[in-house]
């Protein structure tokens, strides 16, 4: 039986937080992003539209891949069923993590 993998994927970006779904996440070959592709939006149905949802499939509407800073990333989540992909204002105490990026081999890997 081959299982079929969704990822809710929450980052911040322009101040909110987004919430997104796709069936594929790894750490890429972008060093310091997180590489989402394969992203899944709920059916259209002409009865009823989630604007916040519309906003965000038309935002990727032709994106095959996308890649997500690191420190954007505020949670990746392996779900059963795939939700609403959303974008929601920042609530609380929720800030982006300020990380020092070094090249792979430490800091004076040039030198």
């Amino acid at each position: 039986m081959s299982t079929r993998n969704i990822y809710r994927i929450s980052f911040v970006n322009q101040g909110k937080v987004w919430e997104i779904y796709a069936r594929s996440v790894s750490q890429g070959s972008l060093f310091g992003f997180i590489e989402v592709e394969k992203l899944v939006f709920g059916e259209r149905s002409t009865v009823v539209v989630d604007p916040g949802e519309e906003r965000i499939r038309g935002e990727f509407a032709d994106v095959l891949r996308t890649y997500i800073p690191m420190h954007a990333i505020l949670r990746i989540d392996e779900v059963e069923k795939q939700g609403v992909s959303k974008i929601s204002q920042i609530e609380g105490n929720v800030t982006q993590f300020p990380l020092p990026v070094y090249p792979p081999g430490g800091r004076d890997a040039g030198s």
